[in-house]
């Protein structure tokens, strides 16, 4: 089998720009990869998250709880697995996914009372890697973006227009509830978590990709991929 490394993050972290940095800084430095990126928007696999985005099932996101709005995603990752990228996954080739299974206790454990997250992690972890089959990941890296930064990202990213936020991303106590789930999910799950704000403003670019190779390179594995050399 292959190995799955994972970048995790609030909307707003930098999560994609890091993806893809950390991309060319390992292929640069000779290391096959396959790149993926979910939800999968232009699969119809992805019909019903894209409607619950959209807020069709309800302006706020409890509107849909937390074990539905979960299958919603998890059906969308096994689509992608099944028609994408197992075959690459199988033949022993890295992926690197922007998002994954992962999101799922960033997104969702938030609609549960806290004395019942561990028992939805635990549905999640036998749902998805058990019954499901997907792979489990071999490294996890969440972006760890305070919401107040974030929200000035993304209001700059979409030019001051806040219509233009989906339904996660417009309920900024909801990012709040999120970020404490996923710093939660971290410790119980030994994810690996990369401080993205110095302060009231986020860290550059640079630094945060840095530290990401850092952690991706001790899962490569190969005296090839020095950050120093690239």
């Amino acid at each position: 089998m292959g190995r799955l490394l994972v970048l995790e993050g609030l909307d707003g972290s930098g999560k994609s720009t890091q993806t893809e940095r950390l991309k060319q800084t390992l292929e640069a430095a000779g290391q096959p990869l396959r790149q993926i990126k979910l939800p999968d928007y232009d699969h119809p696999s992805s019909a019903l998250v894209k409607q619950y985005l959209a807020g069709d099932f309800g302006s706020d996101p409890a509107a849909v709880n937390a074990y539905a709005a979960s299958s919603f995603y998890a059906v969308d990752r096994v689509a992608s697995f099944l028609l994408d990228w197992k075959a690459d996954y199988e033949a022993g080739t890295l992926v690197l996914a922007d998002r994954y299974t992962t999101s799922n206790p960033i997104y969702q454990m938030t609609k549960l009372p806290k004395e019942e997250w561990g028992a939805y992690l635990s549905w999640v972890r036998d749902f998805e890697y058990g019954k499901l089959e997907l792979p489990e990941p071999d490294l996890v890296i969440f972006l760890d973006m305070p919401v107040e930064v974030s929200q000035k990202m993304m209001t700059g990213r979409y030019e001051g227009d806040e219509g233009k936020k989906d339904v996660h991303e417009k309920n900024v106590r909801f990012l709040e509830a999120c970020r404490e789930a996923a710093l939660y999910t971290a410790e119980q799950w030994g994810w690996n978590v990369v401080s993205c704000a110095d302060g009231d403003a986020p860290r550059s670019i640079a630094s945060i990709a840095e530290e990401v190779y850092l952690l991706s390179a001790k899962l490569i594995e190969t005296e090839a991929c020095t950050w120093q050399n690239h």
